[in-house]
């Protein structure tokens, strides 16, 4: 078993893994830059380390500054969180090489499914729908013009190593490729590494469906229920649930049948997610896979009593699954709103300090993760999540009542935050019914 860890990441995830860590007897060691060098969650670590300034090239995203810590604090795995550091195969590869347990599937794997175009590739093996559209890359715009002219408008222009709701173009019109096409490409150059993109047909009044699983080295592969994660802003999740209203018993049945055929095919071992639209009539279609832990990976705890980040600990020492997909039960309902530092209603980071914080008590049917205290300062650097709010009720409804008497509880002042813009949400009588799309925001509030 792992007997100290490093957590290669910031905020709320160093909290949350530092809690499952304490609870199966772990030590745990924080980095931080310069920005973070006061934030409280690094107090939640037996140990914390500097790796740099502010710039998260130069100390989140620092390969060796990482690996340097955790061999000067004696660490002997890593745990990547999400974002940053989680999805590169060269740094899985990095820690293997340095002598440490990478937590997550191999580097191997991860450097396959990094590229969505393979993964459509393995899902036609695997006879798992997907979303039609090229099988490979387009190598330049008059491809996608000859695409548009056969298959027709509107269509999206994809990374093939996009990621984060990054690099998702919609093209409405010929005129509009060639621009487009040349901007695709710059941004996954930039954020990627790679300016490789392919097309995909449109999928009309989709709902986004997503199973997270784990598997482990012995054969075991156990599904965990579907989120729906159709609550969206510039392609970025806001609000989630479990299980989704819209999927019935034998839709759920078969697309765990279809994660199972996608795990075995990529040989995965970890935690992940299978990530999937679900189309206005009713047919579901593979889209990518998340080769890390979700930041809405809470609601699917809370919804089965399972513990995700443990599994991934147990996976990456070289034991079993202690448990079967038999002993998964789904209790009621859970949804998950995410709080940013972020203005409401244009969405545009609001870094700042807090000068004041109230949070919601919490409970067996409320948890909050979250990174914060009252007079600490929001960088204006990173990723703007704060926190996550996760209620659960016996059913849908009362789950989403307890979420927003925990939202109107929760306060945040000295920096703006969309605390607001999901009491909205969770109030709209298309939300409270059931009855939305991946465009709710869009066509609710303009």
């Amino acid at each position: 078993m792992i007997k100290k860890l490093l957590i290669a990441n910031r905020g709320e995830v160093v909290a949350r893994i530092t809690r499952t860590c304490r609870e199966m007897g772990i030590k745990t060691v924080a980095v931080f830059s310069e920005a973070d060098r006061d934030a409280a969650y690094l107090s939640t670590a037996d140990e914390a380390v500097s790796i740099g300034p502010a710039n998260p090239l130069l100390s989140y995203l620092n390969m060796d500054a990482i690996i340097g810590a955790a061999q000067t604090t004696n660490a002997d795995a890593v745990h990547p969180g999400y974002g940053f550091l989680s999805e590169r195969a060269i740094f899985a590869q990095a820690v293997s090489d340095a002598g440490l347990t990478w937590v997550g599937p191999s580097s191997t794997v991860m450097k396959r499914i990094s590229s969505k175009c393979y993964c459509r590739h393995l899902a036609d093996s695997a006879d798992v729908p997907f979303i039609p559209g090229t099988m490979d890359p387009v190598n330049d715009p008059q491809e996608v013009v000859v695409f548009g002219r056969k298959h027709g408008y509107p269509l999206l222009l994809k990374l093939d190593k996009g990621g984060g709701g990054k690099g998702i173009e919609r093209v409405d019109s010929e005129d509009q490729v060639e621009a487009i096409f040349q901007r695709a490409c710059s941004i996954g150059n930039m954020a990627f590494g790679s300016s490789a993109c392919y097309i995909e047909q449109l999928v009309h009044q989709p709902r986004h469906i997503e199973i997270q699983f784990v598997a482990d080295d012995y054969g075991n592969c156990v599904l965990l229920g579907e989120r729906e994660c159709s609550i969206q802003r510039r392609h970025q999740k806001i609000i989630e649930e479990a299980p989704s209203v819209i999927v019935t018993d034998d839709e759920r049945q078969m697309l765990f049948e279809y994660a199972r055929r996608m795990v075995r095919k990529m040989e995965y071992h970890g935690a992940g997610t299978l990530e999937g639209l679900r189309s206005e009539d009713g047919n579901y279609y593979f889209m990518e896979v998340n080769a890390r832990l979700q930041v809405e990976h809470g609601v699917s705890e809370m919804l089965t009593d399972t513990d995700i980040v443990k599994c991934q600990l147990e996976i990456a020492s070289g034991q079993p699954l202690h448990f079967r997909q038999e002993d998964v039960r789904m209790r009621g309902h859970a949804i998950e709103a995410r709080i940013y530092a972020e203005d409401p209603e244009t969405f545009l980071p609001s870094p700042g300090k807090i000068v004041e914080l109230q949070l919601p008590e919490t409970g067996t049917n409320l948890r909050v993760d979250h990174a914060l205290q009252a007079n600490s300062s929001v960088p204006p650097y990173y990723d703007p999540l704060l926190a996550k709010v996760i209620a659960r009720g016996q059913n849908r409804t009362e789950a989403r009542n307890h979420l927003i008497n925990a939202l109107r509880e929760f306060r945040i002042e000295g920096i703006k935050t969309t605390i607001t813009a999901n009491l909205k949400i969770l109030g709209h009588p298309k939300f409270e019914q059931g009855d939305f799309t991946t465009a709710f925001l869009e066509e609710s509030f303009g």
